[in-house]
């Protein structure tokens, strides 16, 4: 799943960090998240506010193009779900002049928006999380857990996405530490764990 978050910036961000992102009103920084199942990340970008969430996708990926080149090509290709603000023909145009097999080994999935009328007939209004897409929303929430993520305190847009990765290690850190005292609770050694 692959999403962004327009975060306000500080002064201390530097001025070729800032931008204006008109959808979200926002003057400050995006932060561009692609994460598994699982909400951890696979990778993360941040641009200007103003970049648009195309552009946040293609940049993030072309970072990160040596993933997919590495793929085999027996394997199932990898389904990237994105919401409505995204536009799959002009990204797979894009990403297809940086490494022209890459729809080889991807393929885009526009999540489901439910309409008015289907709101209505269950009784639902506003805001309605969506399966699957909730996930990412989820991953946002953690990020703004962290005190210093909650704007854009950093002068560089490097110093902030190498902040949001810092931000996710500590949360796997303390998900596997849990994880193992859990196990150690129940006299399980991790160290001996095999696949049986």
């Amino acid at each position: 799943m692959i999403d962004s978050q327009a975060v306000k910036n500080t002064c201390n961000a530097s001025v070729e960090s800032k931008g204006f992102c008109f959808y979200k009103a926002t003057n400050g920084i995006k932060r561009h998240l692609a994460v598994d199942i699982l909400g951890f990340p696979f990778f993360t970008h941040c641009t200007k506010a103003n970049v648009s969430d195309d552009q946040g996708l293609i940049e993030m990926l072309a970072q990160n193009i040596d993933y997919f080149k590495s793929k085999p090509l027996e394997l199932p290709k990898i389904t990237i779900l994105v919401d409505h603000g995204y536009h799959p023909e002009k990204i797979i145009q894009a990403l297809e002049q940086i490494y022209p097999q890459i729809m080889t080994k991807i393929q885009f999935q526009l999540s489901a928006k439910p309409s008015k009328a289907e709101k209505e007939a269950k009784g639902q209004s506003g805001f309605v999380p969506i399966p699957a897409r909730w996930v990412i929303e989820r991953s946002n929430a953690w990020v703004e857990r962290c005190k210093s993520l909650v704007k854009n305190f950093d002068r560089t847009l490097e110093r902030a996405n190498a902040k949001l990765k810092l931000c996710f290690i500590r949360l796997m850190l303390k998900r596997l530490a849990a994880s193992i005292h859990v196990d150690r609770s129940r006299n399980i050694d991790p160290t001996h764990i095999t696949s049986e």
